[in-house]
């Protein structure tokens, strides 16, 4: 980015941005037109890891970035979201970002599209531009470039969404900041007890009912889905490797379209009656083949101990 006040703005020459800290996180700032996606751009960053901020004013955000290094850390990633409604204050974002950002490394964002495109995005959200007053929609988009034009300009990466989609928008993001890890998708295998009822936040479900019962085995009763003794008698029992084998197959299927639709977490609820034995045993058992698939899979029994 450019080192230079905007011009007409009085400012004097800001000095050199300070050297990034070793080991410290990246500072992204979101910018751009109203309606060209900047909160499907928060919160995919949101999504990747980001401390996220949003309508900051600029000359607030080295404090930002000193709360976050003080509370979180300086490794922690932080992206702030600027834009025309922060009034006055707007004209400081050059300055504030040449003045360097507590040594952490700042790349500018903007985010464009045609007026036509834009135009149509704020028709159907039925919001007003923020730049409108009085007048047509188009004026205000047309206020708001005039006051953008230079922070396009010195912007590190500019994404014009005019052709994308949501989901091609957070895949542009997740390439330009994503890593290897939280571009991965998380996989959370939820045992329970269907007595307790169905955890409403899952997106796949499955029954463990059609298999035997070790609550009926008097020397496994007391014991649960994560001792060897249970989980072998479950996984041992007819129709349970063959619930495995075909259900592998649809979880890795479904994981592969979610990461085309830029979703980064699944929750898979595997039930019997009082999440105690039979999910439990099979819960770990998908978690761990979910692994070695290559995902990144945890286990949480939402139910054990209950009984």
């Amino acid at each position: 980015m450019s080192d230079q006040a905007p011009p007409g703005s009085g400012t004097p020459e800001a000095p050199a941005p300070l050297p990034a800290a070793a080991g410290s996180g990246q500072l992204v700032v979101v910018t751009g037109m109203t309606g060209a996606g900047r909160s499907t751009a928060a919160k995919e960053l949101e999504d990747l890891g980001f401390y996220v901020v949003d309508n900051l004013p600029p000359s607030l955000v080295p404090d930002v970035v000193r709360l976050v290094d003080q509370s979180l850390g300086p490794r922690q990633p932080i992206a702030v979201v600027v834009d025309v409604r922060s009034g006055s204050f707007f004209h400081t974002l050059h300055a504030t970002l040449a003045q360097g950002t507590l040594g952490r490394t700042a790349t500018l964002v903007f985010l464009d599209a045609t007026d036509e495109v834009l135009v149509r995005r704020q028709e159907a959200a039925r919001r007003p531009h923020p730049l409108q007053g009085g007048g047509r929609l188009l004026d205000g988009l047309q206020r708001e470039r005039s006051v953008l034009a230079d922070l396009r300009s010195d912007a590190d990466l500019v994404i014009d969404t005019t052709a994308l989609n949501v989901h091609q928008l957070t895949d542009r993001i997740a390439a330009a900041f994503g890593t290897s890890e939280t571009v991965r998708l998380k996989v959370t295998v939820v045992s329970f007890g269907f007595k307790y009822g169905i955890p409403v936040d899952a997106d796949m479900l499955a029954d463990m009912r059609f298999l035997p019962n070790p609550h009926w085995v008097p020397e496994l009763r007391p014991y649960t889905g994560r001792d060897a003794a249970v989980a072998d008698y479950v996984t041992a029992q007819p129709g349970a490797a063959e619930f495995l084998e075909a259900y592998l197959p649809v979880l890795q299927l479904v994981a592969q379209g979610y990461l085309r639709e830029g979703k980064r977490f699944m929750r898979v609820a595997i039930g019997c009656t009082g999440g105690k034995h039979r999910s439990v045993a099979m819960s770990e058992e998908i978690a761990a083949r979910l692994s070695g698939a290559g995902l990144t899979a945890r286990v949480m029994h939402r139910d054990l101990g209950r009984e």
